[in-house]
């Protein structure tokens, strides 16, 4: 495979909590289980990485405990980090609970992963067949919208970003949300992300709305449903999800966006692209985090026995 992810968003740590419930104001939660971790923009790349596709992160790296945890993560995946680390600032944190049922509650704040400068981004250096993903939390953040925000007014033509609007999406402010629509060449969203953008809350229209007049497409993601594609003026294809017992939802989401692109710059079309990340993603479900996105080789001995997607275009 040629080419690598660039990945624009930042890396934080999680601190997650298995809960059996999350509590009421005022009362305590029952823990069975506690991690420590790397997290935030750290999962798609992980997910990305083990479905071969070489990954760098330019975003920032800072100094202290969290951003020590962060360095030592990147490593162990084999992901090159682009630019010099920010003395003085650690990373951001997210606490997260994950209950019973496998869903998750979380609250975050961000740290050094939060501050990009227009220096940063001239300091990157794309190569030919590069893919970049960018996350709306990055665009949320005060301290590296304005820079985020130019540089995607000014992306060239034929850039391949792919854009991952984030529960943060309402948040972006109205020019920055246009700036990464216009850049993007393929938006990858929630069901709910998908609705906020395009009014529509049918998750094929919302993809089809997202789509229109884009190099790539669209997919609206649907939990345990799968998802929805959508080429440019095109209609959307409902690809169903791959069943599994689910223990631990956390991450998914990053897991279907990492191993899409990864699957795309394999040279997958776009329908076997999508179905790829469903079953990727299901399978980061059946184990507890984090970073549970699977390898390859599990993920293609199920969709080689799908027929249905023989030679998808």
């Amino acid at each position: 495979m040629t080419g690598r992810l660039v990945q624009l968003s930042g890396v934080i740590v999680d601190h997650i909590y298995w809960v059996e419930g999350v509590p009421a104001p005022g009362a305590e939660a029952i823990v069975s289980r506690v991690a420590l971790c790397a997290g935030g923009g750290f999962n798609a790349m992980v997910a990305a990485r083990r479905a071969g596709l070489a990954v760098a992160y330019a975003g920032t790296l800072g100094t202290g405990p969290f951003a020590g945890i962060a360095a030592e993560a990147l490593a162990a995946e084999g992901i090159a980090v682009l630019r010099p680390r920010l003395q003085g600032q650690d990373q951001g944190c997210c606490t997260c609970l994950i209950d019973r049922a496998g869903e998750r509650t979380f609250i975050a704040s961000s740290g050094a992963d939060g501050v990009v400068t227009d220096r940063d981004l001239a300091a990157i250096r794309p190569e030919p067949d590069d893919w970049f993903l960018l996350s709306g939390y990055a665009l949320g953040y005060r301290k590296s919208r304005e820079a985020l925000t130019r540089w995607l007014q000014a992306a060239p033509e034929g850039l391949r970003l792919v854009f991952d609007p984030s529960p943060l999406v309402a948040e972006i402010p109205e020019e920055t949300r246009a700036a990464a629509l216009h850049a993007a060449t393929w938006v990858s969203a929630n069901r709910a992300e998908a609705a906020f953008l395009t009014g529509a809350a049918d998750p094929a229209q919302a993809a089809e709305a997202l789509a229109k007049g884009r190099p790539g497409g669209a997919v609206v993601r649907d939990g345990a449903n799968g998802c929805y594609l959508a080429l440019k003026d095109g209609t959307a294809t409902h690809i169903p999800g791959h069943p599994v017992a689910v223990k631990d939802t956390n991450g998914a989401g990053d897991a279907h966006i990492g191993a899409f692109i990864a699957a795309l710059a394999r040279g997958e079309p776009p329908l076997k692209a999508a179905r790829f990340a469903n079953i990727a993603a299901a399978l980061s479900t059946t184990k507890e985090g984090p970073s549970t996105a699977p390898d390859l080789n599990e993920v293609l001995a199920i969709l080689g026995s799908d027929p249905g997607v023989a030679g998808a275009a």
